[in-house]
């Protein structure tokens, strides 16, 4: 099955780089923590099934999905720390900070990221030449910084407390969670060789993919089983933070998380290529449990 397999082509990946570094043993066990403590691997998927979709070979893409998939989990390393969302579990697991000590997770993600410009650096001529690389550490670091998932991150701690509109939360979620997701969706396309038109449409996809995966998010953390989603359920109502459901009510955010997917499924029909995974990715993430 393509998720299955790209799940391990990307997470074998992920381990030779982090196990090949010389670098303090305690260093090296916290990033394998994280990026090993499992997840949808999503972000890699979509690049991957773009890939495909321009019928070419999806594991030219591993050094790019492994690269998202390190700043991803560095993110997640340091949103759990006790100066941001102070959280206990991640995927069922300890938080990093919780088994290596705050200073260690917050290296930890320091180093993941820094790894992952040198991944991308690092691809083959062969597969990417040096224009397409210099773009695709350029992309990654407008869709990871200041004006991308840090960014996003701040509006949104700025925002606790308070009710937001709905302007305001959709700023927040198309920088902090839909920006690396559009980063992975036009990376594959550039790997792949995708023209302009091609990558314009594909950024309409993934601007409705972020917002439905949000959302989706949201829903869980109302609905969802603390047991599956693998941590606390309730917390943004806890933290009072602004959310799809508390804006729009849990009919009108499911209603939004449907419009959203039907949006995405319209840009893809639009772009002529062979995207049946594109779309069954689309289903995952308006269907995920957790």
């Amino acid at each position: 099955m393509f998720t299955n397999k790209y799940k391990r082509l990307v997470e074998e990946r992920l381990h030779e780089a982090v196990s090949g570094l010389d670098t303090p043993r305690n260093l090296a066990e916290a990033m394998l923590y994280s990026l090993e403590a499992g997840g949808k691997r999503i972000r890699p998927l979509l690049l991957f099934a773009v890939i495909e979709a321009f019928g070419k070979n999806p594991e030219i893409g591993k050094d790019a999905a492994a690269a998202i998939e390190m700043v991803h989990t560095y993110s997640l390393i340091h949103d759990d720390l006790p100066s941001m969302d102070d959280d206990d579990l991640r995927r069922g697991k300890p938080t990093n900070h919780k088994v290596f000590g705050e200073a260690t997770a917050i290296l930890a993600g320091d180093a993941l990221l820094t790894l992952s410009f040198g991944m991308l650096a690092r691809i083959p001529d062969s597969i990417a030449p040096a224009d397409v690389k210099l773009s695709l550490i350029e992309g990654l670091s407008n869709a990871a910084g200041a004006a991308g998932m840090v960014g996003g991150q701040v509006a949104d701690m700025e925002g606790e407390g308070r009710q937001l509109p709905l302007e305001d939360l959709e700023y927040i979620h198309i920088n902090k969670t839909g920006k690396l997701l559009e980063y992975s969706i036009i990376a594959g396309a550039e790997l792949a060789g995708a023209n302009e038109e091609q990558k314009q449409i594909l950024a309409r996809f993934a601007y409705h993919i972020g917002l439905a995966f949000q959302i989706r998010d949201d829903i869980l953390d109302v609905e969802g089983s603390e047991v599956v989603i693998g941590k606390p359920v309730g917390s943004d109502k806890g933290n009072n933070k602004g959310t799809y459901p508390a804006i729009l009510g849990m009919e009108g955010a499911k209603a939004a998380l449907r419009d959203h997917l039907h949006q995405a499924k319209k840009s893809v029909s639009h772009t002529g290529l062979e995207a049946d995974m594109l779309l069954a990715i689309t289903d995952l993430i308006g269907l995920r449990d957790h």
